[in-house]
């Protein structure tokens, strides 16, 4: 089910809050995410980075963190809002680990400063994908 006009407009509202909150003094490129989980709750997170380049977090991971530590397994919707003119989507690993709890038609909004900008299933951004479905129960 996607996510009603409201749902989007409380997403972008979390995600743009916790950008705002972002740890990055050094690449000074600020990231934060909202998931919106199957009980209608919401999640953000926000990028934090490290001296130790390697070892930073990404939104993505915080909001999935914060979503768990809450209590839910279940991705209804996510949207991501970062800065400037491109768009700004999961990396390879926070698309993988969005699908860990997200099923292929997952709407995966993509939002810049002003609103959203773009809209993916998770199947458009990590095709053919390997989920939990995969391993032997």
């Amino acid at each position: 089910m996607s996510p009603a006009a409201t749902e989007i407009d409380a997403l972008f509202a979390a995600a743009k809050a916790a950008q705002a909150r972002a740890y990055a003094p050094y690449s000074r490129f600020q990231v934060g995410a909202a998931i919106l989980d199957a009980g209608g709750s919401i999640h953000a997170g926000c990028n934090v980075e490290n001296a130790a380049y390697p070892v930073g977090a990404c939104a993505e991971a915080g909001a999935i963190s914060a979503m768990v530590a809450g209590g839910a397994r279940a991705i209804r919707a996510i949207l991501v809002i970062g800065p400037g003119e491109e768009l700004v989507t999961p990396c390879g690993a926070c698309r993988q680990r969005i699908r860990e709890f997200a099923a292929p038609e997952t709407p995966v909004l993509i939002a810049g400063p002003d609103g959203v900008r773009a809209r993916f299933s998770l199947a458009e951004l990590l095709p053919a994908s390997f989920g939990p479905a995969n391993l032997p129960k």
